[in-house]
């Protein structure tokens, strides 16, 4: 049993970036909605639902209580960062706004937007306070005056203009014009005399706020996207230069660095390490006064922060969008730490136990493939700038940069290199696969562990022509001794490892070879392809063994788990499945990813995978097995106390406790059978609705989930008619004493009458049907009672015979008139001794004596009615005789 118990996901897409002032918080964009996390420790905050509009700019007040977001729906949004809620939405420009500031004192918001005009609100009251016209294009820069009693604010636009506008006069100050390209950043000075803006034409101006007059302009040979002013006095040294006593801003464009730069001189005073193999520019800088950090925010949506004066040294990072994840490898020896390839130039290394992420810098194109080796020191990668590289791992060093060493290169394929494994005792051989179809073995005993050199060429052993088709995966035996290889080409191949002979292949496969993995215990390898199937092959004879089948798609990865008794797989379907070998089925099916897992890798102690796709989420699964197995025995145990708590209050008859515990319990059965034994137990002249008042009075106390869950048992009763009553009955109890408005709170109430409605209808006409026939007893014992009273038959058979002439018709009236006789006389002899029976009974003597009386009148009157009743039924039988014939 496995369950998620972290992932690692997206925090940034693109767009706007806020780390608050207290810097406790960094504030991004995800797509539509915005993330409010805990620097430290990574921990989601917040995320505020977007409204399915991009987000196109946000901005957070210096007291870090409200934030004010605008996306591409038009509409400004004000949130409360205490709570996380919307306090306000107003639409606020006729097009985006671009560009958003908020004044020191946190009253005032300006918005910069595509439609040419800048606008003032109040953020308390929600109302616009100015709106300035005067720009002929989309405002890009957007600057409140840090003095206070100036009232200014400033505004850059892509007609290449700087526009100054006075907040009380509500009017331009003044126009500055030099840029021949969109303005792209602005500042102003720490005596607030100077501003500066940065432009896309590669410059800096600098302005003189008196005059409102162009006092210098320097060349920065990059297009900028970002400029700031650093605080004069905070920062005493940056790498062993004094600059407490200098003013001085940073820059930083396309070129991927951050300068910092003299405002008097125009002097480079720092500029940061460039990276090698690193495309990525900077789209905007951000200002950690209290640490005195500068934070860039890159183009491929990494958050990088580097101190000031270490020479703009990287000292955190954060990834905020790791693209499709390709492979991940475990690495350090207590593999804490995970190497990632994210379809970048840069190997991503996670600190799981931090809110951390270092970048690997070496290779020039896609990282596909990684591997480490059995101590998790060392880490290889492969390209599709046609390289392997051999890396050297101290995790534990505090310098991010040297925590990773490249010790060599391994050069010699023609196309990108698909596959890399490490030897798995010693350290002295790499293997490398590749689209050039070829297998490549690497003697790394040359490499320098203690004086790394990247530029070091490692040289090849022996090189193979493997395949006829891509080679997809390399794996190389526990003892080191041989390795087998899956391609396109729908083959696995075992080879010598240190010969490099081919000892056989694999055939079965109907498609490409995804993964090959060796049995850390037995002799057989395991085979994922794209034919949706799993395949264990013996090592004597290159046999299948077995084949597993359960993923609707290509099936990319697999390894062993349980010390070689289960399979782990993921493949194109999105899902992740455990597999039982000895009875060749699924156990488990973990499903947390929406596209197709390219990587799995499994910890040493096999209690964590991880794993990695298309969807860019990480995801760690935990084995849970023993922690579920000791909850189940808990569980069990309770239950049993439970259940003899049940029989106890059952024993004792306390049904108020007895039902809410079986509720609890969810044992409908147990519930039926007290309702129907309180049925069958109900005392004479019980009032009641169930036949106990203490059971209706108990069904009164339940609370209305309590009566949610009772109804559903009802629901369920009530569609057997054996089962009617009960349900009937304790359906009568719960409706009587409660409201309509109470039972309309009951959750899923309308359900549950859509479940009853129809077969308590169908139980209504069924007994309206029984009573109408019940009937039909009543009439047939009135017509026997009827019968019973007539007697007399003899005389009027007699005449009967004595009518018809005819012989035979005689000899029938005969027979008939014996039959008829005979049953005449038992009924005429029963209800005698009914009679007699009745008048026999002890009695006072006088009452017997009128009985008596009153009986021999009834008899003499009954004689009469029998001759007249005789003469008058012999006409119609009689008249039947005739027409039987």
């Amino acid at each position: 049993s496995f369950k998620s118990t972290q992932t690692i996901e997206s925090i940034y897409t693109g767009g706007k970036v806020c780390i608050s002032q207290d810097e406790q918080y960094l504030i991004t964009t995800v797509g539509e909605d915005i993330d409010v996390i805990e620097i430290k420790t990574g921990k989601k905050l917040w995320r505020l639902k977007g409204d399915t509009e991009i987000i196109t700019t946000f901005t957070v007040t210096p007291d870090g209580h409200t934030l004010v977001s605008a996306s591409r729906s038009l509409l400004l949004k004000t949130w409360d960062l205490r709570t996380g809620t919307l306090t306000r939405s107003l639409k606020a420009h006729d097009a985006p706004i671009i560009v958003m500031a908020i004044d020191p004192t946190s009253t005032l918001v300006a918005t910069g937007s595509a439609d040419s005009t800048v606008k003032v609100w109040d953020i308390a009251g929600g109302f616009c306070t100015h709106n300035f016209k005067g720009h002929g294009g989309v405002i890009s820069a957007i600057l409140f005056h840090p003095d206070q009693s100036k009232w200014w604010l400033c505004s850059g636009s892509d007609d290449c203009t700087v526009r100054v506008w006075n907040l009380k006069s509500r009017k331009s100050v003044a126009v500055l014009e030099s840029h021949v390209s969109v303005i792209r950043g602005l500042a102003v000075s720490n005596s607030g005399n100077t501003l500066i803006s940065g432009s896309r034409d590669k410059v800096v101006n600098v302005w003189d706020l008196k005059t409102m007059k162009l006092a210098t302009t320097y060349p920065i040979y990059e297009t900028l996207e970002t400029v700031g002013i650093l605080q004069k006095s905070k920062i005493q040294t940056i790498d062993g230069k004094d600059v407490s006593e200098r003013e001085m801003f940073y820059t930083a464009g396309d070129g991927g660095v951050i300068r910092i730069w003299d405002l008097r001189s125009g002097e480079l005073i720092a500029k940061q390490n460039e990276e090698h193999g690193s495309k990525s520019g900077i789209s905007d800088v951000l200002y950690n006064t209290k640490s005195q950090q500068l934070v860039s925010i890159t183009s491929d949506q990494n958050i990088l922060f580097c101190d000031i004066e270490k020479n703009l040294k990287r000292v955190k990072q954060i990834v905020g969008y790791n693209d499709e994840i390709i492979d991940v490898a475990y690495i350090g020896e207590e593999e804490n730490h995970l190497a990632v390839a994210a379809n970048s130039e840069q190997i991503r290394v996670f600190n799981l136990k931090k809110f951390e992420c270092d970048l690997i810098y070496g290779h020039t194109d896609i990282v596909i493939c990684l591997d480490n080796n059995s101590d998790r020191s060392l880490l290889a990668s492969g390209s599709k700038d046609n390289t392997a590289k051999i890396w050297t791992l101290d995790l534990e060093n505090e310098d991010a940069e040297e925590r990773y060493k490249c010790i060599g290169t391994c050069v010699g394929h023609t196309e990108a290199i698909g596959a890399v494994a490490l030897t798995r005792k010693t350290d002295g051989l790499l293997l490398t696969g590749s689209q050039d179809r070829t297998i490549k073995c690497w003697d790394l005993s040359t490499g320098d562990l203690d004086e790394p050199d990247q530029e070091h060429r490692f040289k090849s052993h022996y090189t193979i022509q493997a395949h006829d088709k891509d080679i997809n995966a390399i794996a190389i035996a526990p003892n080191d001794k041989i390795f087998a290889t899956g391609s396109q080409d729908k083959l696995a191949k075992i080879w010598d490892l240190q010969q490099g002979t081919l000892m056989g292949a694999c055939k079965g496969h109907k498609r490409g070879v995804w993964s090959v993995k060796f049995s850390p215990v037995d002799q057989c390898l395991a085979t994922s392809s794209g034919d949706r199937t799993i395949k264990i092959w013996s090592l004597n004879d290159l046999s299948c063994l077995r084949t597993f089948e359960g993923h609707t798609n290509s099936i990319l990865k697999v390894d062993f788990l349980t010390s070689g008794l289960q399979l782990v797989s993921s493949g194109s379907d999105g899902l992740i499945k455990l597999w039982t070998i000895r009875t060749n089925e699924c156990v488990a099916t973990l499903d947390n990813h929406t596209e197709k897992i390219w990587a799995l890798a499994v910890r040493k102690d096999e209690n964590i995978v991880v794993t990695g796709g298309a969807d860019s989420i990480i995801n760690f699964w935990q084995d849970f097995t023993e922690i579920e197995y000791a909850e189940k025995k808990q569980t069990q145990a309770e239950q049993v106390l439970k259940e003899q708590e049940l029989s106890n209050y059952l024993q004792r008859k306390d049904w108020k406790n007895a039902i809410t515990l079986a509720l609890s319990l969810e044992q409908p059965f147990r519930l039926l059978q007290l309702f129907n034994q309180i049925l069958r137990d109900r005392p004479e002249h019980d009032a009641s609705i169930t036949g106990l008042e203490a059971v209706d009075i108990a069904l009164k106390g339940l609370s209305l989930e309590q009566v949610a869950k009772l109804l559903t048992y009802v629901r369920d009763w009530n569609t057997h008619a054996k089962n009617m009553r009960p349900a009937q009955t304790v359906l009568h109890a719960i409706l009587k004493e409660r409201k309509v408005q109470e039972m309309t709170e009951v959750p899923g109430i309308k359900d549950l009458l859509d479940g009853l409605l129809p077969y308590s209808e169908r139980h209504f006409q069924r007994v309206e049907t029984l009573s109408i026939r019940s009937y039909v007893v009543d009439y047939t014992v009135q017509a026997m009672d009827l019968m019973t009273m007539m007697g007399g038959m003899d005389d009027l058979e007699l005449q009967d015979s004595e009518m018809d002439g005819d012989d035979g018709r005689v000899n029938l009236r005969a027979q008939r008139k014996a039959e008829e006789d005979r049953m005449a006389k038992e009924r005429h002899a029963a209800f005698a001794a009914a009679r007699t029976a009745a008048v026999e009974a002890p009695m006072m003597n006088g009452a017997a004596v009128t009985l008596v009386e009153d009986d021999e009148e009834a008899d003499a009157d009954e004689g009469g009615n029998e001759d007249t009743d005789e003469d008058r039924d012999e006409g119609e039988q009689e008249q039947s005789s005739d027409d039987m014939e």
